[in-house]
C-alpha cells in the first residue's frame, strides 16, 4: 500500500486530499494538532489514516512525527518502503492592511506558511528518497500554494505574500531535488469552501475605523464570505493532488479555481489596468 503524508488534514483542503487519496487505496499520515481531530478522523476515514500530532512551527513534534511514520514503514528492516508522496497543505490565512498590521501577525503568517513548510520537509525527505537506504519508488512533495501567490488582493497582503514565498520556495526545492529524483509539483487552488473562509466573518475591521482603509475592508469581508460559500469543495482540490502524485509526468504548477476567466484575465492584463479595477471596486481611489 502506498503512503502519503498531508499536513493540515482536520478540516478543509488537507481533510480533502485525506478523503480522496484514502479513497484511491492510500494509507494517509494526516498531521492535526488536538487529539480530538485525531480521534474524530480515524473513527471517518479508517484504518488507513493514521493520524500523527504536531504544529508545523514545532521541529521536535514534526521529527518525532517522521519518526513514527518511519516505523509504520519498515523501520530498520531490510525492506522499509518509502513514501509516496508528502502534500504540504498546512496554513493559515491573516488579513489586515499592511500598514497598520502587528509586525507579531505578519511574522506567525511566514511562520506557518513558509517556515513550517521547511521543518516538514526537511523531517520527511528521508522518508521520500533523499536516504539512500529506503526501499522502492521516489516520493513526491505536493506544495498547495494560492491563486494568491501570483496575484495579491489588497488586505490579503499577509497570505499572498506568504504564497508567493512558497511559489518560490517550491521552485528552488524542486530544482534541489532533481538529484534524488524526487519531484515537488504545486497546487494553487482559488476559492474553496473551507473554514480558512469563514473566518473572514471573524475579522475585527473596527481596529481599523479610524483609517482611510475602513469602506474597503468591509467590502472584502462580505467578499471574502460570498467566495467561501460558492468555492470549490475541498476533494475538488484532493483530485488535483492525486493527479499531481501519480501522473508519469505531471505539470509544475496546477491552478484549480471555481474562476478559470477572471483568473486567466487578472494574471494577463498589465498589472497598472488591474490596479485600477481593483480600486474602482473597492473604493480604494485617491482622495482628493
Amino acid at each position: 500500500m502506498k503512503s502519503v503524508v498531508v499536513t493540515g488534514a482536520s478540516t478543509g483542503i488537507g481533510w480533502g486530499c485525506a478523503k480522496v487519496l484514502i479513497g484511491r487505496g492510500f494509507r494517509v499520515f494526516g498531521s492535526v494538532r488536538k487529539q480530538a481531530d485525531a480521534d474524530r478522523l480515524a473513527k471517518e476515514f479508517g484504518p488507513n489514516f493514521v493520524p500523527l500530532i504536531f504544529d508545523v512551527t514545532d521541529e521536535a513534534a514534526v521529527k518525532a512525527g517522521a519518526v513514527t511514520a518511519a516505523q509504520m514503514l519498515g523501520g530498520e528492516t531490510p525492506n522499509n518502503e518509502t513514501l509516496a508522496g508528502l502534500v504540504n497543505n498546512a496554513g493559515i490565512a491573516v488579513a489586515g492592511p499592511l500598514l497598520y498590521l502587528d509586525s507579531a501577525e505578519f511574522r506567525r503568517q511566514f511562520e506557518v506558511n513558509v517556515t513550517g513548510q521547511l521543518i516538514v520537509t526537511q523531517a520527511f525527505a528521508p522518508l521520500l528518497g533523499t536516504d539512500p537506504q529506503r526501499q522502492g519508488p521516489k516520493g513526491r512533495i505536493v506544495m498547495i500554494s494560492s491563486i494568491g501567490g501570483t496575484n495579491a488582493s489588497p488586505f490579503a497582503g499577509p497570505y499572498s505574500a506568504s504564497k508567493f514565498a512558497v511559489e518560490g520556495f517550491s521552485e528552488a526545492l524542486r530544482r534541489e531535488l532533481m538529484i534524488f529524483g524526487i519531484d515537488v509539483v504545486i497546487v494553487a487552488p482559488g476559492a474553496v469552501a473551507t473554514p480558512i473562509w469563514d473566518k473572514a466573518e471573524d475579522l475585527d475591521t473596527a481596529r481599523y475605523a479610524n483609517t482611510v482603509y475602513a469602506g474597503a475592508l468591509e467590502k472584502v469581508k462580505a467578499y471574502m464570505l460570498a467566495l467561501g460559500r460558492k468555492g470549490l469543495k475541498p476533494e475538488v482540490i484532493g483530485e488535483a493532488v492525486l493527479q499531481a502524485l501519480t501522473l508519469a509526468k505531471p505539470k509544475t504548477r496546477y491552478v484549480v479555481t471555481p474562476d478559470p476567466i477572471e483568473h486567466f484575465v487578472v494574471n494577463h492584463l498589465p498589472k497598472r489596468v488591474v490596479d485600477k479595477l481593483i480600486a474602482g471596486r473597492l473604493g480604494l481611489t485617491r482622495k482628493a
